[in-house]
Formats: C-alpha cells, sequence, structure tokens
C-alpha cells in the first residue's frame, strides 16, 4: 500500500515545502559528484554510531514463533552513551518504570474530579489537559469539533392510579426521586451545577401508560415475552441494566412499538458485596448505595458510533448534516433500584412470574424487599407518567491531541482515554484513565528531557465526547483514516485504569504475545509474594474487541490493531458505582485504588507497550496468534449459545469447510512469516554495525508487512444494515453493542436464516484471509 506523506490533514506532523530543484552555479555535474561522495561518508558516521543506540542490543527471548528482547538487558553496543545526546534502550525503560508516581496520579486525578465536566462543556479543562502536556515537554494541541448532542433539561417519573376502571382521573401513588443523594462526606455530590440524571441521545416525550418488566431488555427477552402474549404495543418497558448496551433495550422496545423505557440497575450485578449480605452501602461500606443512578448513552452503538449526523466523515464546521437513524425516537429515563422497588412491587401478581420463564429471568436481588418479579402488564388503572425533555444542540467539543515526532514518519503509535465524564467525578470512568495517561506522557516527557530521540512517533489523545458515543475518538479518525491507514501501527487504549484489582484486557490478536510480555515486567500492586508481576496475578484471558470505548474507530474502521485494558472488579472489591455520582474521588480514595498504585501499574504498562513498538527494530506482532484465534473464532460461529449448529439450520456445512481451508492455508504463511522475522530480529541483535545497516531495508519490508496485516480484513462496503463497520473478523454485536462478534456478517446471517447473505459473507472473508495470506506470502 502507498504510505501517504505528511500534509495537512496529518495531525502535528511536521511539514516541510521544497520548491523544484534549479541549477545555480556552473559546473552543476562535479558538484553534483562532489555532494554524493559527502553524503555518502555521513551516511557512514550515521550507521557508525546514531543507529546502534536508536535499536540497542539484547539477549532475545523466544516463545513460540513470536520475537522480543530482554528488557533491561539491552545494552549500546559502542561505548558509553552521553544521556544528553543518546539514551540506551535500557535506560529508556528504566525512566518509563521509575518516573510514574502515585502521588501524581492522585494530584491528577483530584483536578479531573473536582466539577463537572459533560461533553462538550470542558474546555477547560482540555486546555489545562494541553498546558500539562506541553509542561511535560510533549507538543499538544486542540483538535475540535462541532457534534449534534443533548443536554436534559426536565424529567418526571410517577406511578399513577385512578379509582376504578373507568376513572380517567389519576392520583400519585408514588412520585419518583430522580436525584441521588448528597453524602456528606463526599463532596462532589453536593455540588450546585451537578449534573441531573438523564440518557445521552433520549428522545424528549411525556407518555403514560402500562407497564410491563422486561428483564434486562435483550433481544432474547423481548423474544421471551412476545412468544408469552405479553402485551408490548403503547406500554412502557421497564428493564435492568446490564448484559447488553443500554441503548439496544430502547432499540428493540422502539422496534415493538412500545412508547417509553425506564431503566434501573438490579443489586443482582453486584454479586455477593450486597446489604442483603449484611455489607454496609456506601458510604459506610463497599455495597451499592440505594440511590445510585446509571447514567450514560443510549445511542444505538453497534449501528453507529460517533456524531449521528455526519455516520463516515468528520464534524467539522459547515459540513452537511444527515436525520439521524442511530438514536431512540421514544423517551428514556434511568432511575435508582430504590425508586424501581415501588413499581416493581405495583407488578406482584400481575402477569406471568420471572420464574416462568428460563434462567435468564432468574437471579434479582430485591426478593427482601417485597418484589416478586411479575412481568405485567400493570393493570389500566395503574400507569407510569415518563417526561423526558431534552436540548438538542450543535456545539464543539475538544480533543486534545499530543505528538512526539519519531525520525521513521510512516510508522506510528496512539494512545488514547477520553476525559468527559457523565457527572462531577468519574474518578474510575475516565479519570483513573485520565490521570494514569498523564503519567505516561510526564514519563516520556522525562525521557526527552534526559536525551531520548524516538525512532518512531508517539500520538497521545485525551477524548472528548467518548460517553455519548465514542464521538470524539470517532470524528477524529474519521477525518485521518487515510493517514492513520498509511501510518498507525497499534492503538492503546486506557478507559479506566482502576476501579478494582483484576486486571482486565481485550485485544486484536496480533497483540497478545506482547501483552503477556510486558504485564510480565511490571510489578503487581497486589503481590502476595515478593517480585510477583501483573502477569503473574492474571488469568491470562484476553477478550475479544467489542465497542464501548475509544478503540472502536481505530479496529473497526481504520484498521488498526488495538488493546484496551485496566483494573476491574473482582470477588471481594467494593461495588463501583458506573455513570453515578457516587464514582467520585471519595470513593477511590476509600474504596477503589486507595494508593492510587493501581493508577501507576497500568502507567507502566502502556509505557512499556509504547516503547517496545516505538524502539525495537521488528514489530512486536504476531500473525501465527492471529490465524490461530481466527480458526477458535470459526468454531464458535458454527455453534449458537445453546449449542445447536448453525450451519444445520442450512444443511450447509461445506460453507465452513471452506473457510477452515482458507484459514489453514493462513497459519502456513503466518508461521512462516513470523519465523522469518524472528531469525531477522536475531541476525540484527547478533550483527556489526555496518551488517545492520544492510539489514534495515529488510526490517522495513517485514514491518511494513505486520502493518497492514489487520487492514487486509477490512471490507469497504461495510457489513450489512451498518455499514459503518468496516472489518469482517470484529465489530460490537448488533443486539449486544459491548461484548465482541466475531464474523459478524456470517453470524448474523446464519441466524436471520438468510442463506444467500451466509455465503455472500463466506465468500467475502475467505476473500479477504486469502488476501492476508498472499500479503504475507508476497516478495517485496
Amino acid at each position: 500500500m502507498p504510505f501517504t506523506p505528511p500534509n495537512e490533514s496529518t495531525p502535528l506532523i511536521q511539514v516541510v515545502s521544497v520548491r523544484p530543484r534549479r541549477d545555480r552555479y556552473p559546473h552543476t555535474a562535479l558538484r553534483r559528484f562532489c555532494t554524493v561522495a559527502l553524503l555518502a561518508t555521513l551516511i557512514a558516521v550515521v550507521v557508525l554510531f546514531l543507529i546502534p543506540t536508536q535499536w540497542p542490543l539484547g539477549d532475545p527471548k523466544h516463545g513460540g514463533h513470536h520475537h522480543h528482547w530482554g528488557w533491561g538487558n539491552s545494552t549500546p553496543p559502542i561505548g558509553k552513551p552521553n544521556s544528553r545526546e543518546k539514551l540506551s534502550y535500557k535506560d529508556l525503560t528504566k525512566i518509563l518504570l521509575d518516573t510514574p508516581d502515585a502521588e501524581k496520579a492522585r494530584e491528577w486525578s483530584k483536578y479531573y474530579t473536582s466539577g463537572p465536566h459533560l461533553a462538550g462543556k470542558n474546555l477547560s479543562q482540555a486546555e489545562w489537559t494541553r498546558d500539562r502536556w506541553e509542561e511535560f515537554g510533549v507538543k499538544s494541541d486542540i483538535a475540535a469539533y462541532d457534534v449534534y448532542i443533548n443536554y436534559p433539561l426536565g424529567h418526571r417519573l410517577a406511578l399513577l392510579e385512578s379509582s376504578g376502571s373507568r376513572d380517567t382521573q389519576y392520583k400519585v401513588k408514588h412520585e419518583c426521586n430522580l436525584e441521588e443523594d448528597v453524602l456528606e462526606e463526599d463532596e462532589t455530590t453536593g455540588l450546585e451545577n451537578r449534573i441531573p440524571t438523564f440518557h445521552g441521545y433520549s428522545a424528549s416525550g411525556n407518555v403514560t401508560a402500562q407497564y410491563v418488566f422486561v428483564n434486562y431488555g435483550t433481544y432474547a427477552d423481548f423474544e421471551d415475552l412476545v412468544a408469552a402474549n405479553v402485551s408490548l404495543s403503547g406500554k412502557i418497558a421497564l428493564a435492568k441494566y446490564g448484559k447488553i448496551f443500554r441503548g439496544l433495550k430502547i432499540k428493540r422496545a422502539e422496534e415493538l412499538e412500545m412508547i417509553g423505557v425506564v431503566i434501573y440497575t438490579d443489586p443482582e450485578e453486584d454479586g455477593e458485596i450486597t446489604e442483603q449480605n449484611g455489607y454496609k452501602a456506601y458510604p459506610d461500606g463497599p455495597a451499592r448505595n440505594p440511590s445510585a443512578v446509571q447514567r450514560g448513552s443510549v445511542q444505538f452503538l453497534s449501528i453507529l458510533p460517533g456524531d449521528p449526523t455526519t455516520p463516515g466523515y468528520p464534524s467539522l464546521p459547515g459540513v452537511p448534516r444527515q436525520e439521524p437513524i442511530s438514536i431512540p425516537k421514544i423517551p428514556s429515563l434511568p432511575i435508582s433500584y430504590t425508586e424501581a422497588i415501588p413499581l416493581l412491587k405495583a407488578l406482584n401478581g400481575h402477569g406471568p412470574n420471572a420464574g416462568d420463564f428460563d434462567e435468564r429471568w432468574q437471579g434479582g436481588k430485591l426478593g427482601y424487599k417485597g418484589v416478586k418479579y411479575h412481568i405485567g402488564p400493570s393493570p389500566p388503572g395503574l400507569v407510569l407518567n415518563l417526561v423526558n425533555e431534552q436540548e438538542y444542540v450543535t456545539t464543539p467539543l475538544w480533543n486534545v491531541i499530543g505528538v512526539i515526532n519519531g525520525t521513521i514518519p510512516d510508522e506510528v503509535v496512539v494512545l488514547g482515554n477520553h476525559r468527559d465524564a457523565w457527572i462531577a467525578g468519574g474518578a474510575g470512568d475516565p479519570n483513573s484513565g485520565s490521570a494514569t495517561m498523564n503519567e505516561v506522557v510526564r514519563s516520556f516527557g522525562v525521557a526527552l528531557a534526559n536525551g531520548w530521540k524516538p525512532l518512531r512517533t508517539i500520538v497521545f489523545a485525551s477524548w472528548d465526547g467518548e460517553e455519548y458515543g465514542l464521538v470524539g475518538s470517532t470524528e477524529w479518525v474519521e477525518q485521518y483514516v487515510p493517514w492513520l491507514k498509511a501510518t498507525a501501527v497499534a492503538y492503546f487504549n486506557c478507559d479506566v485504569s482502576a476501579r478494582g484489582h483484576t486486571f482486565k484486557t481485550s485485544a486484536s490478536p496480533i497483540l497478545n504475545q506482547v501483552i503477556y510480555e510486558v504485564t510480565s515486567l511490571v510489578p503487581s500492586p497486589n503481590q502476595t509474594i515478593e517480585y510477583q508481576t501483573v502477569g503473574d496475578l492474571w488469568d491470562g484471558r484476553i477478550d475479544t474487541m467489542g465497542s464501548g470505548s475509544d478503540f472502536t474507530a481505530f479496529q473497526d474502521f481504520a484498521g488498526t490493531p488495538s488493546i484496551d485494558l485496566g483494573f476491574g472488579g473482582g470477588p471481594g472489591d467494593a461495588v463501583y458505582h458506573y455513570h453515578s455520582n457516587y464514582d467520585s474521588f471519595h470513593w477511590m480514595s476509600e474504596f477503589g485504588d486507595t494508593d492510587f498504585t493501581y493508577h501507576i501499574a497500568i502507567s507502566k504498562i502502556l509505557n512499556l507497550l509504547t516503547a517496545r513498538f516505538v524502539e525495537m527494530p521488528v514489530f512486536a506482532l504476531n500473525t501465527t496468534d492471529y490465524a490461530k484465534q481466527l480458526s477458535k473464532y470459526l468454531d464458535d460461529v458454527q455453534k449458537h449459545d445453546d449449542g445447536t449448529l448453525r450451519a444445520e439450520a442450512l444443511s450447509q456445512p461445506v460453507l465452513f469447510k471452506m473457510l477452515e481451508k482458507a484459514i489453514s492455508d493462513l497459519l502456513d504463511a503466518a508461521i512462516s512469516f513470523d519465523t522469518k522475522a524472528q531469525k531477522l530480529a536475531e541476525k540484527f541483535e547478533k550483527s556489526s554495525t555496518w551488517q545492520r545497516s544492510r539489514l534495515m531495508r529488510e526490517i522495513k519490508e517485514v514491518n511494513t508487512k505486520y502493518k497492514y496485516f489487520e487492514r487486509r480484513f477490512l471490507y469497504e462496503p461495510g457489513l450489512d444494515s451498518r455499514s459503518w463497520f468496516k472489518h469482517v473478523v470484529f465489530a460490537p454485536g448488533k443486539w449486544t453493542g459491548y461484548a465482541g462478534a466475531t464474523f459478524p456478517g456470517l453470524v448474523e446471517a446464519l441466524d436471520e436464516h438468510d442463506e444467500v447473505a451466509a455465503w455472500k459473507w463466506a465468500f467475502i472473508i475467505e476473500g479477504l484471509i486469502k488476501s492476508a495470506q498472499v500479503w504475507l506470502e508476497a516478495d517485496p
């Protein structure tokens, strides 16, 4: 693929204009000969003295067909470098491990969580972030976009009842409190300008109707209700948070002609850490505060992320706008489980019981409060009045972009975290990631101050508008997608770096090995044995890329292999108050990451990941792992969740045989290619300075194949009915949103029993797999 040179559409990359050459002096040929001779001498000097400090020596450690070098064992091949002019790889990694500081992370967290920073309303925070990065030594600027979003004006939810079946006059049976409790111990919960409870991209409306409990509101839950002849049309849905992205609950309700949706968080989501089990509620203990409300976007995230009025192109001033198709037309509200209890109890005895359905309907934890989890509908004289008033505007939002320019212009690593939050706090989501990212930027600033000159370019991003639907990152990627396709090697995302004590990650499988490598080098914050690393205490699970954070546009639209990582909740951890006022600095300091060491562990992992890609000669990518995972993904596709075979529904097992053969051939090519890359890396480490200069071209050829490998799986027309998603291997599940789907086009065709579409996608996938195979096997 051709390299796209830096230009006015390249973010913060230096551009030098060159005029056409003209002869200024006589004897041009002689002068040209002398110039060539002089340049040859200078190149020899560069090779002898500069290149060895950029690509350091070190004893290789190998696993399978993956190539990598021992961290900390790399030493410059010649002499002792001057720290102000040259920085060895060993010295660089020492700086990157020693610089992140827990007290600094606490300081950054305190700043970010001290007041509201809703998308499009946080310019001062964007400017503060830019200024800090500049102070750290990283050139930074603000990239603004004009985006279509909503802000809350008013809301109401009331349970009304009439005195008789024919009485149209209602009285209030219960007026729901739509505010979270103000806590004396937690100062940000009482701010006068705190953000109301609402849904991003929710529709305005005032509806009154009977209501139905719809469990989690998944597609399968609604199918159960339809099969049980539960009346849904014209009703309001009462759903639990969880299982799928909240916007898809509303999408399905809307399709079934329901007129509104109310969503609450059942203590079922909290495992053992509940008041029922004897734990005190926050702020006195680790259990959920009963008044906690989860705000959040209800955009149809699996259909289209980003600004819903500019699908596939950036929301720059003056661009044409389209009618949104990825946001609801019916109103919705989030409430606490305290306010859900009267609504659920009012359904007791009406309609079937959750126990009449399968195990997916079991597990609600409000039974001790008198809730029996009947479905309804509520009787005609018992209705909900749902009022949702929203103001929709087109307004600027602000990404902060920092760049450290390397010497290779077409090899770039991008790191990102979003800054906006639904609340004044956001100590976990997103500002644990923001604090972590600041320490990453500061670490590389220290390296620059010590004379480090990076081989490859690093781009840092503080995204705005993630919470509404990955808006800031999506618009930026849409603007720079040609440049990203030509240059981006990897994207590292850190949304929530610390909200518990269990390391969790998802990634493109081409990055699996480097995650194992780096986590084995960073000390764990919760060591049970001295010198344990994050990798020692991690279960090794790497999840499939889905959606719900800023890696989506990079992985699914631009074809940039991505990683998302952080410490999440595990057994015994305090309940995390997601998108609630109680996701605060006080909660983080008392229950989340009390000494901020988990924040710093993620900073160190990101630092080493970045250094590994920026400084080592051969990219830390592995196509063998990718091909092996494709085989596993195909096995998963062949079966429904209940174990029945998808292919049997179409009587077309040959479809899978065709894909199995293509993947097998790709695996053979990948093993051969990774072996070649490994041997090249070993040869480079053992070679002399002059020999290294001759290997540079081979390394560039190998790295180019690695860089474009993920892009071989992009299909430009996109998935059926959601064409923004271009990747044929990864996409968010059409009816899950957060969870990743593999071979999504094929799966959706099989699930819909569409044989024509199934074969269409089988041939598309086979063709792209063969294209990836040819790409690896082709001579330069």
